[in-house]
This record gives structure tokens, sequence and C-alpha cells, in this order.
């Protein structure tokens, strides 16, 4: 089940993504660490209405954040669609005891027919350019790469934009 987040859900929803940022260091991808994602990070969310998790026997399995707002960092890329009717994906994450398991394909589906629905013109996100199992998650589902940006508190390395036009 899908649902909107609430506060009651924020303890839940850091300790899923300690875990899922461990489990990334482990495999050599530094993409989350002490200072992204924050607890601030998710409260606004939340604040925003566009907080969603993922829930298996009523218990947080994974979150993805809806959004409308476009980050500065964005600005610079030349996207395929005006800036104007879009959607940014950000902290798509799976619990790791729960990763393999289709759930952040599930989490996408939901996303996309949101933007489908809601009549937005395409979705964008980004993703770490040292984590090449999620680019290739997301160019299987039909998003084009088309430049890069940084996030100095994260990494020295880039991350890849993506959009999907509808």
């Amino acid at each position: 089940m899908i649902r909107k987040a609430t506060q009651e859900d924020i303890s839940s929803i850091m300790a899923m993504t300690k875990a899922c940022a461990k489990t990334m260091i482990a495999k050599g991808i530094y993409q989350w660490n002490e200072h992204y994602p924050n607890k601030s990070a998710f409260i606004n969310d939340i604040g925003r209405d566009e907080l969603f998790v993922l829930e298996i026997e009523n218990k947080l399995a994974g979150s993805i954040v809806i959004s409308t707002l476009m980050d500065d960092e964005y600005f610079p890329i030349k996207w395929l669609t005006k800036n104007s009717n879009n959607i940014y994906i950000h902290r798509l994450a799976v619990h790791p005891d729960h990763q393999g398991k289709g759930l952040a394909q599930n989490l996408m589906d939901f996303a996309e027919n949101y933007a489908i629905e809601n009549n937005y013109t395409s979705i964008r996100l980004d993703t770490f350019s040292q984590n090449k199992r999620n680019q290739k998650f997301y160019e299987l589902r039909g998003y084009k790469r088309l430049g890069d940006i940084y996030f100095p508190k994260q990494s020295v390395y880039p991350f890849h934009c993506y959009e999907l036009v509808l």
C-alpha cells in the first residue's frame, strides 16, 4: 500500500534511509551520508504533501517524494520540456530488507501514474553518477539522461539528470 506520509512516519523513514545509506556505502556508492537525506528535508516534504510511503504488513518498506518544486541546481540543465508543468522525483528509497522485490518499480509506477492523472508534461529526477544500477533502472523506464549537476555536501562526483516526457 502506498499512502501520503505523516509526521509519525519520520523516525521510520530516517531509520530506513540510514539503512539504505549503510548498504550503499558497503557497495562503494557514496550517494547518501550524514548530510543527506536529513530529517528537515522529510519534514518539509510532508508539509508540502509530497512524501509518500510504501507499507508492507503495516511496516514502512519504501518512500518517494513527488514534488512540483524545481531545485535551483536544475536550472542549468537543458530539459526536453518547458519548466512549467513538471514533477520532480526525490529520495526514492526501499529498505535493504525489501530490495530486489520490485518495490522501487512500484513506487515509480505510482509516481508516473500520478503525473499522468494530473496532466503533468514530464517527470524529472537525478541519480548519482557512481550508482550504475540506478542509471540502468531509470533508462529502462524510458528516462533520457540530459546533463550533470553537483551536490558538494554529498559527493565530488556529479549527479545525472533525467527526464521522461509524458
